[in-house]
């Protein structure tokens, strides 16, 4: 369901579950408010149990400063209404303390989101804002300083972060995607130094621009592919493999022919209605595939026997991606047999340098292949091949990350190797 729908109410509950989920605050850490269009602030209370908040449980607080209620607001209200009151653009923020991003606030650091073109430009400015104890006006100030700058997030010095948007949703997905930036950044931390997307290419994030289709008739092979390609791409955000605005997910329905998933859409909210049909190179009007499309239909037009193709920046493997060490797959079994020996492309961009990266695919022989800066792709004869290859990848980058500090990776010897491939194929 698009959240957008919902009363302030159902969206702050709604938006705080999925922050909570995934361990980006704590029971008692955290508030979440948006600024309604009379000037009241809808906003979490104060010292209810983040796990269980229900719609009765969120304050309104009028502009006369009167509430409404069943709680007292959240203790740290002074900012929230002193960044609306100099940020009149902003209508929602989000301020939590994610592990990832705390531990940038606690060394005086903030996150470089030029490692990602994507997380660049969805996050934008960040500044920092000193320390002063939490529900003060001093911190409300320091805090409200920094956006005035025109920033979209703030980090705060041995706390947390807070983050602004244009709607509550905007807020969250910031604030998703920097936390992301930030776990993935603390992961390539030990692999060595991070490279950045050369600057000429953080400007523009394009996409491509494809012909109108007349819309297709729908068959039950089609309707059966988007309730798949669902399921996965819910899946796959649900176990962190991908957050709510990157990553892209298509499936083939014929030669030159596919569905897949939308650009900027929630992925944790798609619905089958909302996918994107490419047909000839052209799509339904009105309809914006991913950036990804071009890429893809250079993938399937290659490679007749590929059904299913993944894009995603899943934060272990990410940090490979972000430095130039290599991923060794020669430590079980599983990843050696499913992702074989992904290279390593230089950065190149999805839509410009589709043909480029389309050529260095094989089902038989490269199936998965990291991006500079760009995150990872796989390939597949189904969606669960795929998916297993981009799950398998994961979890073959965390256990080396895991490992590092242990001592020196001891990969699988050459025979054990050609043994696999001589069991298995």
């Amino acid at each position: 369901m698009n959240s957008s729908w919902l009363h302030p109410r159902e969206q702050l509950v709604a938006t705080m579950a999925r922050i909570y989920r995934h361990r980006m605050t704590t029971t008692s850490g955290g508030n979440l408010s948006i600024r309604d269009e009379d000037g009241s602030i809808w906003i979490t209370p104060s010292r209810v149990d983040k796990g269980n908040l229900t719609p009765a449980d969120i304050v309104r607080v009028l502009p006369d400063g009167k509430t409404e209620g069943l709680h007292p607001p959240s203790s740290e209200l002074p900012f929230h209404a002193e960044i609306y009151r100099r940020r009149p653009d902003l209508k929602a923020i989000v301020h939590a303390h994610p592990g990832a991003l705390v531990a940038f606030s606690i060394c005086r650091l903030l996150p470089d989101t030029r490692v990602q073109s994507h997380a660049y430009s969805v996050c934008r400015k960040l500044e920092f804002a000193p320390y002063a104890c939490p529900g003060t006006q001093e911190l409300g100030d320091h805090i409200a300083a920094a956006f005035a700058t025109g920033a979209a997030c703030v980090l705060l010095e041995n706390h947390g972060v807070v983050i602004g948007g244009a709607d509550l949703q905007d807020a969250f997905q910031r604030f998703e995607t920097l936390e992301f930036v930030a776990l993935t950044l603390s992961r390539a931390a030990g692999l060595g130094p991070v490279t950045t997307v050369p600057a000429e290419f953080l400007a523009v994030e394009t996409a491509p621009l494809l012909p109108t289709l007349p819309p297709p008739p729908l068959t039950n092979r089609e309707r059966e592919l988007r309730g798949e390609i669902c399921r996965f791409v819910h899946r796959a955000y649900e176990q962190r493999l991908l957050i709510s605005t990157a990553g892209a997910f298509s499936a083939r329905l014929g030669n030159d022919d596919f569905v897949i998933t939308p650009r900027r859409r929630d992925r944790l909210e798609l619905e089958p209605s909302g996918l994107v049909r490419v047909k000839g190179g052209a799509c339904p009007a009105g309809q914006a595939p991913s950036r990804a499309a071009r890429l893809h239909a250079e993938i399937y037009a290659r490679l007749p026997e590929v059904g299913a193709i993944i894009n995603a920046q899943p934060a272990h493997a990410s940090a490979f991606c972000m430095t130039a060490a290599q991923l060794d797959t020669r430590t079980i079994p599983e990843s050696a047999l499913v992702l074989f020996e992904p290279p390593k492309l230089p950065f190149l961009r999805l839509v410009e340098d589709a043909a480029e990266i389309a050529r260095h695919l094989s089902l038989q022989r490269t199936p998965v292949v990291l991006i500079t800066n760009e995150g990872v792709l796989v390939i597949g004869r189904t969606l669960l091949e795929a998916f297993d290859r981009l799950e398998v990848l994961e979890a073959t980058a965390e256990a080396l990350l895991l490992a590092k500090p242990l001592g020196p990776l001891v990969p699988m010897p050459d025979s054990a190797i050609a043994e696999l491939r001589r069991v298995f194929g």
